[in-house]
């Protein structure tokens, strides 16, 4: 198959995968989300570290994958909050197994351990916290986040091919990624307002129209911040993806770069207005 073809195909295989257990089950919802936080994770200290600092890498993953599964269970099966405690025994084995390495020239960097579980395993071990509605498990809200960023998505793509790469139009950042147009950028706005009005009258309906309105916007903005973001790190370590673990479209941080900014950044709003 060619390129296209492939990335057509895994990529509705990927969207069937996460529609089904974001809203199917909490133990299936659980178990992607650990995979999701495990490779982005390993793929961000694998081009920002690479070699260096194995054992203290195993020991950030460790604490992102125990952190997710405690606050999981303390969300879903009512495990004492006190437990998610635990997650912090890895965490405090870096800096003291660190000492026995002694001064390296390259000391400052074990820093990104601590960078990699902040941009990447913290929004997702918060995302139990919105799974629940009261004893019942409810994976649309955080669907419907998805929902709005891949619809951005696709109208940033859409209308920034047709008329951000004609000749003049003006670039978004390119320095930092020379594709991305401001036709990309207000036509991504435009559909996740519009996607947001919908959700208005099927999930989000008890949330007012203004409100949707801004949320559609700020989850756009912030998916595109996300991104942007992203590619400046990618940009840095000279890689043109974070992996290849999804045929066709790259590596698990390339697909959920937008989502590490733009749902917390959703959730936040919605509860500092209490409405979720």
């Amino acid at each position: 198959m060619n390129n296209l073809a492939v990335r057509t195909l895994s990529g509705l295989v990927f969207l069937a995968v996460m529609v089904f257990c974001i809203i199917w089950d909490r133990m299936l919802f659980g178990a992607l989300f650990l995979v999701i936080l495990y490779f982005a994770l390993r793929e961000f200290y694998s081009i920002s570290l690479g070699n260096r600092f194995r054992f203290q890498q195993k020991l950030g993953l460790l604490t992102g994958a125990a952190a997710f599964a405690l606050v999981a269970c303390h969300c879903f099966y009512g495990l004492p909050a006190g437990y998610v405690a635990l997650a912090l025994i890895p965490l405090l084995l870096i800096p003291m197994f660190s000492i026995f390495e002694g001064v390296r020239e390259d000391f400052a960097d074990l820093s990104l351990i601590y960078a990699g579980l902040v941009y990447i395993a913290l929004p997702i071990v918060l995302l139990p916290l919105i799974m629940m509605d009261g004893e019942i498990y409810d994976g649309w809200m955080l669907l419907s986040f998805f929902a709005v960023i891949w619809v951005s998505d696709v109208g940033a793509y859409c209308f920034g091919t047709l008329f951000g790469q004609k000749e003049g139009a003006r670039k978004l950042a390119p320095e930092i990624s020379p594709k991305k147009s401001w036709w990309g950028f207000w036509s991504g706005l435009a559909f996740a307002v519009a996607a947001s009005v919908g959700l208005h009258f099927w999930i989000w309906n008890s949330i007012p129209m203004i409100h949707c309105i801004v949320l559609g916007a700020l989850i756009s903005i912030c998916g595109v911040c996300g991104d942007l973001f992203e590619s400046q790190w990618k940009r840095h370590y000279h890689v043109k993806d974070s992996g290849s673990i999804i045929p066709g479209h790259g590596g698990m941080l390339d697909r959920f770069d937008s989502s590490l900014v733009a749902i917390p950044a959703a959730a936040v709003y919605l509860s500092a207005f209490g409405l979720m």
